[in-house]
Order: structure tokens, then C-alpha cells, then sequence
């Protein structure tokens, strides 16, 4: 999957804005203001961290080699993933949605009533 690609996949999702908080280099995905990825745009691989269940994030890292503990993140939530070397585009949507699935399941209630209030 190109950056692009993962990109315009991610901004698809509800309530998704993107942003740079960190540097002028680092794109951050946020749902109602908590992020679920992020991706280094100035890599030579392109990369992108995304949260996921601990137990799912040792299982993946076992089962493919482009998939590792999260680059600067808590390696136990989050897995830094190759976006472009040989991974199949549906996999990386599956680990997109469940990074988005997580951190919308911890949202408060008022922000979940938001969520759902979006068009």
C-alpha cells in the first residue's frame, strides 16, 4: 500500500482529521482528538504505527517480518508496520480499522455520541 493510499484510507474513516503535532514530518491520524496512527513521511520505507491488541500485535509480528514493535511508541500497543514491502493492501486495512476500533472503543460517552452525530 502507497503512503497515498493509506492516507486517504485512514482520512475515509469517521470523525478523522489529520494533523503534524509532533514535527513537520510526522502525519498524525486523530479520531475526536486521540490518535490511531501515524506514518514519518520522510522515510526511505514507509512506515505507519498503528495501535492493536497486545496479543494480536505478538501474533503479527511473529507471521511477518514488516511488522515490529511500534517505532517511539509503547511496544506493547502499538506495531510499526512496512507499508510497502509485500504486505497485502487488505491486511494493512484490517490493521487500520482495528487501531480506529480501539481507540474509538475507549472514547467517553460524549465523545462516542459525537462520533455517531457526524455525518
Amino acid at each position: 500500500m502507497d503512503i497515498e493510499t493509506f492516507r486517504e484510507y485512514c482520512l475515509s474513516k469517521k470523525g478523522v482529521e489529520e494533523s503534524f503535532p509532533f514535527d513537520e514530518v510526522t502525519l498524525v491520524f486523530k479520531v475526536m482528538g486521540k490518535m490511531f496512527a501515524l506514518t514519518g513521511l520522510d522515510r526511505e520505507v514507509p512506515t505507519a504505527n498503528l495501535k492493536a491488541d497486545p496479543d494480536w500485535s505478538i501474533e503479527l509480528r511473529e507471521q511477518h517480518t514488516q511488522i515490529y514493535g511500534g517505532y517511539h511508541m509503547n511496544k506493547k500497543h502499538w506495531n510499526t508496520v512496512e507499508l510497502e514491502n509485500g504486505l497485502e493492501d487488505r491486511l494493512i486495512v484490517e490493521m487500520i480499522d482495528h487501531s480506529y476500533d480501539l481507540v474509538v472503543s475507549k472514547l467517553t460517552k460524549k465523545l462516542k455520541a459525537e462520533l455517531a452525530n457526524l455525518n
